[in-house]
């Protein structure tokens, strides 16, 4: 069960960053709990365990991280589809 949870509230975290940021986040579903899961990772790594927590995922780290780790991959993925298009 606390798998499970792990991943709803890694889904949850990276759906409120593509939300917050107006981004969509590749690959639906799937996507989201992989950007909320590195988002966390990423989040606790810069900014350290403090906050509520879910599911061993402290709440505030990681929506920072994610909201980081969506907006460079929002860059990366707009210069790349940029560069097909002038190809």
């Amino acid at each position: 069960m606390g798998f499970l949870l792990y991943l709803i509230v890694g889904g949850i975290i990276g759906w409120l960053a593509g939300l917050i940021l107006g981004k969509d986040i590749p690959g639906g579903v799937i996507g989201n709990i992989i950007a909320g899961i590195i988002g966390a990772w990423l989040g606790g790594a810069i900014f350290g365990d403090w906050g509520p927590d879910v599911a061993g995922i402290p709440i505030v780290p990681a929506l920072i991280g994610s909201l980081v780790l969506v907006f460079i991959l929002s860059l990366i993925l707009g210069s790349m589809a940029r560069g097909r298009r002038n190809s």
